[in-house]
């Protein structure tokens, strides 16, 4: 019974651990992750299979993975005018992704134009993070722009992705506006609730003798988050997904003082990208259809055509940076924000799952991810050491996806829990 889950999570060992011997090899573990799953699965050697308890322990680290991207959220990091200029993009981009998906349309390439026009406005904000760190531009105009316009294209693709692909209702897309307003009116709620009872001073104290304890009481509370707005979001009729980026977003606002508990977000990390999410990536390498990828030379073309619509999908709107940044950093912002893939290999299991995607262009789109994983990041990093010749040696990059730590010291501890940080 636990033989695909033994392997599946034999193989999420491996791919960290292959490229901690290797450290200047600037690949994501997620990369390596779902090539291994590939590999093992039905269409590479057939070694394992998605079953249901590989299945179950996948969903849940879905559902930890968008917490945890949820989690990335810095609010303080979302000034006004900053918010401003990246949103404009964000509206743009979105606009530039309904005309390729309009086109690809047109020539018969896809079934939904405004399902892949979702997919090409995510960013990966794990994986850009540590490019703008390693560069020392974290805190810089730069910096600060990158990181407010990728947490905007995180929440945003989600927020579309809910409203508009959700196999779970049948409701109307303004029924679905409702709801997700009475969704959200929910979580508003139950976040000032929290607020509220943590400044009891007894049950702050009850909470500072639990954290430590094997009764780890806030993560705990963190996973009864989780789960909550998860079965809310299916409840009402929505993905997962949403109900999960929920969670973490809230507790990312929420959890603001992190002086009573230095260890809360490290642990949740721990749990995430220990255990759960590379069961995930693993198992999307399993499911992936590499039999549809390769059944013609019109399909693998695909790949690279996926790759253009996502660089310039998300690469044009970073000219609307000129005016603030200049024309070669607004090049470099551009370049960075196109990288993504959690978000593309979650949103092409449910558009399997709802028929608007099909199997090759499912293939087609996470392939596209993984290029633009191992090239934009890199790419960007070699452009940002050109105009600031002293930076820092190249690192290893961590699995997309990886909430942004903002003190340093946090950062090194959360380097030793995910192994591809070297």
């Amino acid at each position: 019974m636990f033989t695909n889950l033994l392997i599946v999570v034999a193989a999420g060992l491996l791919a960290p651990l292959a490229l901690g011997f290797f450290p200047r090899v600037r690949l994501p573990a997620i990369v390596l992750e779902i090539l291994l799953g590939i590999v093992i699965g039905p269409s590479g050697l057939g070694w394992a299979k998605p079953d249901a308890p590989v299945s179950i322990l996948a969903l849940v680290g879905l559902a930890f993975l968008l917490f945890l991207s949820g989690l990335e959220i810095d609010v303080g990091r979302l000034r006004r005018p900053i918010v401003t200029v990246t949103a404009l993009g964000f509206a743009v981009s979105f606009v530039i992704a309904i005309l390729i998906g309009a086109g690809l349309r047109a020539g018969g390439l896809v079934k939904s134009p405004l399902f892949v026009a979702i997919v090409l406005v995510a960013t990966s904000l794990g994986v850009v993070f540590p490019v703008l760190k390693d560069s020392h531009t974290i805190d810089s105009s730069l910096g600060q722009l990158v990181i407010a316009a990728a947490s905007i294209a995180e929440f945003g693709s989600i927020i579309l992705l809910s409203l508009f692909f959700s196999g779970k209702s049948s409701t109307s897309t303004v029924g679905r506006l409702i709801l997700l307003g009475m969704f959200g009116l929910v979580v508003v709620l139950v976040g000032v609730a929290i607020a509220s009872a943590e400044r009891s001073m007894s049950l702050s104290r009850v909470l500072r003798r639990l954290q430590d304890t094997t009764a780890q009481i806030r993560v705990r509370a963190a996973f009864l988050l989780l789960i909550g707005f998860t079965a809310l979001a299916e409840r009402v009729g929505f993905e997962t997904i949403l109900g999960a980026f929920a969670a973490g977003a809230l507790v990312s606002l929420l959890d603001r003082d992190e002086t009573t508990h230095p260890q809360f977000r490290l642990k949740l990390e721990a749990a995430g990208f220990g255990v759960f999410i590379p069961i995930f990536f693993v198992t999307s390498g399993l499911r992936f259809d590499l039999n549809a990828l390769f059944a013609s030379s019109s399909t693998i073309a695909r790949v690279p055509l996926f790759l253009l619509a996502i660089l310039l999908a998300r690469g044009l709107p970073a000219l609307v940076y000129v005016p603030t940044l200049g024309l070669s950093r607004s090049v470099i912002a551009g370049i960075l924000q196109a990288t993504t893939l959690p978000f593309i290999v979650a949103a092409t299991q449910i558009g399997l799952q709802l028929g608007v995607v099909s199997p090759a262009n499912a293939a087609g789109l996470v392939a596209a991810g993984l290029l633009s994983v191992v090239i934009c990041p890199a790419l960007g990093l070699v452009l940002l050491r050109r105009e600031h010749p002293g930076t820092a040696a190249p690192r290893g990059l961590p699995t997309p996806g990886m909430p942004v730590l903002a003190a340093e010291d946090r950062a090194l501890c959360r380097a030793n829990v995910v192994d591809t940080a070297a």
